[in-house]
């Protein structure tokens, strides 16, 4: 009877609560420090990145990262135009994919 006297009181430590707590916020943390990792545009990794917010829409924008510089770019919503030569063909196939033929 004694021994199951000892076994109760371990059962009600509240120090493990407070311990599983801090293993349940340590799974967080490492959680969001992969996601930071993994962020195309992070500063810490040294390749080159394209990131389109918006794709089609009237505030779209472009952030391209090339080594240590970013590069922000706004549409204005206007249409170009300008001089310049053919430089290939883009068909869509049937499954909806776009093919560039340089030429």
């Amino acid at each position: 009877m004694g021994i199951d006297i000892l076994a109760d009181a371990e059962d009600d430590d509240p120090i493990l609560s407070v311990v599983n707590i801090v293993d349940v916020f340590l799974v967080v943390i490492a959680v969001l420090l992969i996601a930071i990792a993994e962020n195309p545009i992070n500063p810490f990794v040294t390749h080159n990145a394209v990131v389109i917010k918006n794709p089609g829409e009237a505030n779209m924008e472009l952030v391209v990262k090339k080594g240590n510089e970013l590069r922000q770019y706004k549409a204005s919503g206007q249409i170009g135009e300008g001089e310049g030569a053919k430089a290939g063909t883009a068909y869509r196939l049937k499954d909806g994919t776009l093919i560039y033929v340089p030429e």
